[in-house]
């Protein structure tokens, strides 16, 4: 039996209540995106974590199906509440409400679909993964929506080839899969460290910068790197109806999942048809900007999405990258 974690992280600060955009969103430029009309109206974004406190006031109104895959609560699949903390804060990153209080997410219009794979302690078992991608593959809502992004910030020193072979399978389905690359970093970027199911070459593999962009010491280097985040000393909502400041790779990851939302949004809308998986990829990579460090350490740079509005796209062969 295999087992995934938790991705370490750090727990710097718990908030009673706040009225702020986080500056790691700030950041990303999303207000940018937000002030275009782009919320992530319409996208629906498979959490795969810890659960979410689903009576959160942020994240009460975004939670639109769930289901839990782990043991927590006598292996109840109806109860994805998350006794953690990890899950409700990533689910806030991604898209918690825009209202007068709290915190805003980078794609405040968003739906989330909660799939809690990991326990209360962080821990699962690889199968529950390899299940909540299935389910979230084959969910539909209740207007027919589907999963168009799958965030996991989640790993393992261990690759599993089911694991593996269902992401591929969801990748395929037209879902972007995007991971978090591990806090296992020495600082030295000629050396490779590989969490998976980050390191896996199909999905959007996400490092970690600081609040000044430069790279986070924790963030694993490695040839896989897709491009980096925010990552320390990211505020968002926790448990009991809190806030905190989180640090990892895991913080980094839900800006990216959200970010991918307003950028599927927006390109749909202008190119009046569905983007494929390459394609949402490819807009997402256009949207970076090279910081001066070792390609192991950004891939293709930090994400920026006031970048999205400076330039108009002409022709459907713009659109693709390869990873």
């Amino acid at each position: 039996m295999s087992y995934v974690h938790l991705i370490p992280y750090t727990v710097q600060t718990i908030i009673k209540s706040t009225k702020e955009i986080p500056p790691g969103i700030q950041l990303i430029n999303a207000p940018f995106s937000w002030d275009n009309g782009y919320k992530g109206e319409g996208v629906v974004i498979a959490v795969l974590d810890t659960g979410c406190e689903s009576n959160h006031s942020e994240l009460r109104e975004q939670i639109i199906d769930g289901k839990n895959f782990t043991t927590d609560d006598q292996g109840d699949s109806t109860n994805f509440e998350d006794y953690n903390g990890h899950g409700t804060h990533v689910c806030g990153t991604i898209c918690a409400a825009r209202n007068d209080s709290g915190v805003v997410g980078v794609a405040p219009n968003a739906k989330l679909l909660v799939v809690k794979v990991l326990s209360e302690k962080g821990y699962g078992e690889t199968k529950w993964v390899i299940e909540g991608i299935r389910y979230a593959m084959n969910w539909r809502g209740p207007k027919g929506e589907k999963v168009r992004i799958i965030s996991m910030s989640l790993g393992s020193s261990e690759d599993s080839v089911e694991l593996h072979n269902v992401i591929q399978k969801a990748i395929n389905s037209n879902i972007l899969v995007i991971c978090a690359a591990g806090n296992e970093g020495d600082g030295n970027h000629e050396t490779n460290e590989f969490a998976y199911p980050g390191a896996y070459p199909e999905v959007v593999q996400v490092g970690s910068v600081n609040l000044q962009r430069k790279i986070s010491v924790f963030s694993n280097t490695n040839t896989e790197v897709d491009l980096v985040a925010p990552g320390e000393e990211i505020l968002s909502t926790y448990l009991n109806n809190e806030f905190a400041v989180l640090s990892g790779t895991s913080m980094a990851t839900p800006h990216i999942s959200a970010a991918a939302a307003l950028i599927i949004q927006q390109c749909e809308q202008e190119f009046e048809r569905s983007l494929t998986e390459s394609e949402s990829y490819a807009q997402i990579i256009k949207r970076t900007i090279e910081l001066d460090v070792s390609r192991r350490y950004q891939g293709n740079g930090l994400l920026d999405l006031s970048i999205g509005f400076k330039s108009r796209y002409k022709h459907d062969d713009q659109l693709t990258a390869v990873k």
